[in-house]
């Protein structure tokens, strides 16, 4: 064993040769092993398995084993702020859409004429469906991130959305017509040339002579 090896071990100076040997081989096995830190801290990067551990430690006091994947992850993503948060307009907002709906929070002093002092109306909208079981859900999520004072009146809404499609076309093009040359401006002479010709021919006719 080196001596950088000896002096990070930590069997005392009396090892025997075979302790030495599989302290060794141990550190080289563990240098091979790629260490999950940060990724497994990571909401979004965190294995599936390793979230329920993960939201333990975060203090996630609802937790549905059932619940889709990005519930889970959004549940645990926002589990400290909704915390350090409690009593907020912002913890009830993350408190909504860590269950994957859409929040709308009205504080009593947004009212015309205002509410009762410390009174909130919590908007759920929702676009998957909405039992029993996930009302409860909301009400406990609801429960941890308000204060001791505050008074919530939860609405549901069931939100769908739908995309819509419009096309349109615009064809550009030209059109050319070439007329055959016509030309209205032009003078022209020529040279006339007048030939006339007299051909005189004259015959003579022998005939034999008659006795």
């Amino acid at each position: 064993m080196s001596d950088e090896a000896q002096a990070l071990s930590l069997l005392p100076p009396n090892r025997s040769l075979l302790e030495a040997g599989l302290d060794l081989a141990f550190a080289k096995l563990l240098e091979r092993i790629e260490p999950p830190f940060p990724a497994l801290m990571d909401p979004a990067a965190s294995p599936l398995d390793f979230l329920p551990y993960l939201a333990a430690d975060r203090g996630v006091s609802e937790w549905q084993p059932a619940a889709p994947e990005a519930e889970k992850r959004a549940t645990v993503r926002t589990a400290w702020e909704v915390k350090r948060l409690a009593g907020t307009r912002r913890a009830l907002e993350q408190a909504v859409s860590s269950l994957q709906m859409r929040p709308d929070v009205t504080a009593w002093y947004e009212k015309t004429p205002a509410g009762t002092p410390y009174s909130f109306e919590v908007m759920a909208w929702a676009e998957q469906p909405f039992d029993e079981q996930t009302n409860a859900r909301l009400d406990a999520r609801l429960a941890a991130a308000m204060s001791e004072r505050d008074v919530l009146t939860t609405r549901i809404g069931l939100s769908t959305t739908s995309r819509t499609y419009r096309a349109s076309a615009l064809l550009c093009g030209e059109t050319t017509t070439i007329y055959p040359l016509q030309t209205t401006e032009l003078e022209q002479s020529n040279p006339v040339h007048i030939a006339a010709a007299l051909n005189t021919v004259e015959t003579t006719t022998i005939y034999p002579l008659e006795a």
